[in-house]
């Protein structure tokens, strides 16, 4: 019921935005005007370029520049909005100041997409609304522009955003979910309802060819899991199931366990990049002596160690190695290679100190807050001089 209240509260906000321009929202006419430059009358065959069609709006470069943005960048970015003869660069500087935006972050959005002072006033006013029924404050949407404006500027479609938001709320996502949604993964809200239907059909046929009860909810957990997966293309996630499946050899209960465990954080992997790592991993183990089973063994218990190139995997295994900790340990406790190897090198050296044995009390203590840690160690020194 919460789920739908929050769509009927939605659709009634779409309408009333539609509906009342009287809100005081006015469309500002931008100022930058381009001037018209005759065109070269040459034969078209000569052999002599021929001028651009659209030259730069000088009027909007001009106006750019004082407002702090970095042209050059904006030119790299998206060129054919600095030869439009009419945007809205002023009313939507002013927009954003309004919302809290400071003159250094209002500058660093038009650098990096120009084609946000092509929206109109109203069209922003509509979609601010829109996030503000995800968002509790004007700063935290800030923040998020400040940091990926494509996911606010890059479409001008605020219906599609309204349908993606309905769309995941019958998904089962809450408010809260959409939050955390919105906030890491913002460009799912850009996507076409279809594609990310497309996503979700994937999963839930995936849990049902898998012996699975309940496909909704499994698509509901991954995409939990797993924020980027919606941005992601069905082609990828689709071949990275299989690599699972065949690299691992397993079996449809594993394979199902895994996806809607840990493994779903992995989806969303190049998949060139997630067989490159999982041939590293298998190359490093059976180099020190690991059955295939202690390959499989690690990876359903701690599937992010394939998020690890070869050379930082080497080095954190040989810095653990060296410190006296065996393989089989690793294999049991593999969290430990979350760790930097800096950072497993200095906790190695200081239970050394103090006189710790893997053999008898396991490595669970590498696997530690920095807190929890160092009370740990001043127990075992105080042990040690009592």
């Amino acid at each position: 019921m919460a789920a739908v209240r929050g769509l009927r509260a939605l659709l009634s906000l779409h309408r009333s935005v539609a509906l009342q321009p009287s809100l005081g929202f006015v469309p500002v006419q931008l100022t930058s005007t381009c001037l018209s430059r005759g065109l070269s009358s040459s034969d078209t065959k000569s052999s002599e370029p021929l001028p651009p069609v659209n030259p730069e709006n000088e009027s909007l470069l001009e106006n750019l520049n004082l407002m702090g943005v970095d042209v050059t960048k904006a030119r790299q970015r998206q060129p054919g909005v600095l030869r439009k003869a009419s945007t809205n660069e002023q009313a939507v500087a002013q927009f954003l100041k309004g919302k809290g935006a400071s003159h250094k972050v209002i500058a660093s959005i038009i650098s990096r997409y120009p084609r946000a002072i092509t929206r109109s006033i109203g069209h922003l006013e509509q979609r601010w609304e829109l996030w503000r029924n995800i968002f509790e404050t004007d700063a935290e949407i800030v923040t998020i522009l400040d940091r990926s404006p494509e996911s606010f500027f890059r479409s001008s479609d605020n219906g599609n955003l309204e349908k993606n938001i309905a769309f995941l709320i019958s998904l089962g996502m809450n408010t809260k979910e959409l939050h955390r949604l919105l906030k890491t993964a913002p460009r799912t809200f850009s996507n076409s309802v279809a594609l990310n239907r497309q996503m979700v059909e994937l999963l839930e046929d995936t849990c049902a060819e898998l012996g699975g009860k309940n496909p909704e909810k499994f698509a509901k957990v991954v995409i939990s899991r797993n924020l980027y997966i919606l941005i992601r293309s069905v082609k990828r996630v689709k071949t990275n199931i299989n690599i699972l499946r065949g690299s691992l050899k397993l079996s449809d209960s594993e394979l199902l366990a895994l996806l809607q465990g840990p493994g779903a954080e992995i989806l969303d992997l190049s998949s060139e990049y997630l067989k490159k790592n999982f041939n590293s991993l298998k190359q490093k183990m059976v180099a020190l002596h690991c059955r295939q089973a202690d390959i499989k063994k690690m990876i359903l218990s701690y599937p992010m160690v394939l998020y690890i190139g070869l050379d930082t995997l080497s080095a954190k295994l040989d810095c653990l190695l060296k410190g006296g900790i065996t393989m089989e340990q690793i294999v049991e406790k593999p969290k430990v290679l979350d760790y930097s190897t800096q950072n497993i090198a200095v906790r190695l050296e200081e239970l050394k100190k103090v006189g710790y044995d893997f053999k008898k009390n396991g490595i669970s203590v590498l696997d530690t807050s920095r807190k929890r840690f160092d009370a740990k160690l001043e127990r075992l020194a105080a042990s040690i001089d009592q």
